[in-house]
């Protein structure tokens, strides 16, 4: 049986992609370069390929015709937590659908029986494409569409990011080679929503965040604080208020 696993370079893809290897057998990647402000996440795709010896392609698609502000420059990120309504603003219409789609086809070439993507129980309904019923009606779709009638799986459907976190542990995976942070600067900038997404997940899962932040944070009682002074529990002040 062979999958093609949809890798960002991110921590949820990137454990899909581990997972796989561990439990599917043949395996191989494809990434996409859309335009997307945090391009660099593809070069911890290219990583983590070469280090488990698996085919990879980078396919460029064109999305200039949408608008998001995860396309339009690191400025145009918004800061807080997922919860809050201008994290919106970060949706690129359909684009796990695209994906999802080309991997598919390319799934069909390659004589593939799965494509696997890292939709996790934690992915917000602030992004359609990435609930389980979606995926489960593309499925359907690539099904029917294909000769080779391929199944589209999310692993970790029902998983926490923090469950994820717990599973990549067990795997080994180093995930200070991974990327979330949506502005794409030289470092995690710590304020944007998958920054505080992916600190809240080490801290759930009780493990060490090897990420490297411009601001590091820390939420309590609603609040979310910087720590100034380089150590895990010293030196906190409030940088912005939730409630």
């Amino acid at each position: 049986m062979k999958s093609v696993v949809i890798l960002s370079g991110g921590m949820d893809s990137v454990t899909v992609l581990y997972n796989a290897v561990n439990e599917l057998g043949e395996v191989e990647a494809i990434s996409f370069d859309y335009g997307q402000n945090h391009k660099k996440e593809l070069e911890f795709a290219k990583y983590h390929c070469a280090r488990l010896n698996i085919p990879h392609k980078i396919v460029k698609l064109d999305f200039s015709c949408f608008e998001s502000s995860l396309l339009s420059g690191a400025e145009a990120i918004p800061e807080g937590h997922y919860e809050e309504e201008n994290m919106k603003s970060t949706v690129v219409p359909f684009r796990n659908g695209i994906m999802l789609a080309y991997a598919v086809g390319y799934a069909e070439n390659i004589g593939a029986d799965f494509v696997l993507i890292g939709s996790h129980a934690g992915d917000h309904t602030i992004y359609p494409d990435c609930r389980k019923d979606f995926t489960a009606a593309m499925s359907k779709a690539s099904a029917l569409g294909t000769y080779n009638k391929i199944i589209i799986l999310s692993p970790f459907i029902r998983s926490s990011k923090s469950d994820i976190v717990k599973r990549g542990t067990e795997l080994n995976i180093p995930y200070a080679m991974t990327w979330s942070c949506y502005k794409g600067k030289d470092k995690h900038c710590g304020k944007c929503g998958t920054c505080i997404e992916r600190k809240e997940a080490f801290e759930k899962a009780e493990k060490e965040d090897p990420t490297e932040y411009e601001i590091w944070f820390y939420k309590k009682d609603r609040r979310y604080v910087t720590r100034t002074d380089g150590r895990k529990n010293k030196g906190w002040i409030r940088i912005w208020d939730t409630s």
